[in-house]
């Protein structure tokens, strides 16, 4: 009797039959080429067994989902690379390219996963990935308009005054405002 983690390691035997129905042994249930595409997309492994005959069939059922897929919508696949994939067979190094291939997936698989890890990351630590661009054009918009101030006499600052000193100055304003408006209301 197998452990759970064991189960976890092994792959799920389906077999076909010759009516081309799917049966998941796992499950004890009839299955679709869909299902298979999902239980890809999980990571869990399978192995397709010819009912009849007993052999593997798995890499033409993958090629039957790829297939599938790409006649479903979006292609993954451009037509250059089917066709240099084509051309592919027979060349002398042919035993090269299934290497090559799956040695370029696992890189991009896990670029993919780095990236994933680094974005989540971010978004986990409160941080939002944008938020220091925001922060850079900022401060070249605020140094922009400050060598713009700085360049034009007339919007320069006026130098710093104490908040005391300022409320003073706004009352004698005030003050004077008020006597001009008075003068003007006496004539």
């Amino acid at each position: 009797m197998t452990d759970g983690a064991d189960a976890a390691t092994e792959p799920v035997i389906v077999k076909k039959y010759a009516n081309r129905r799917l049966y998941n042994t796992e499950t004890s249930s009839y299955i679709t080429l869909e299902h298979l595409s999902a239980m890809t997309r999980e990571g869990r492994e399978f192995k397709v067994i010819d009912a009849r005959s007993g052999d593997d069939i798995t890499h033409s059922v993958l090629t039957q989902i790829i297939l599938e897929e790409e006649t479903r919508g979006e292609t993954l696949l451009p037509s250059s690379v089917l066709r240099q994939l084509i051309g592919m067979y027979g060349d002398q190094m042919q035993s090269m390219v299934p290497l090559y291939l799956e040695a370029s997936m696992e890189a991009f698989r896990r670029n993919q996963e780095q990236f994933r890890a680094a974005f989540e990351g971010l978004m986990h630590a409160g941080h939002n990935p944008f938020e220091a661009l925001v922060r850079q054009n900022m401060s070249m918009m605020q140094a922009a308009a400050e060598m713009w101030r700085n360049a034009n006499p007339l919007l320069a600052a006026a130098p710093a005054r104490a908040p005391e000193d300022e409320l003073k100055a706004l009352k004698a304003e005030l003050d004077q405002l008020k006597a001009k408006l008075d003068k003007l209301a006496a004539s």
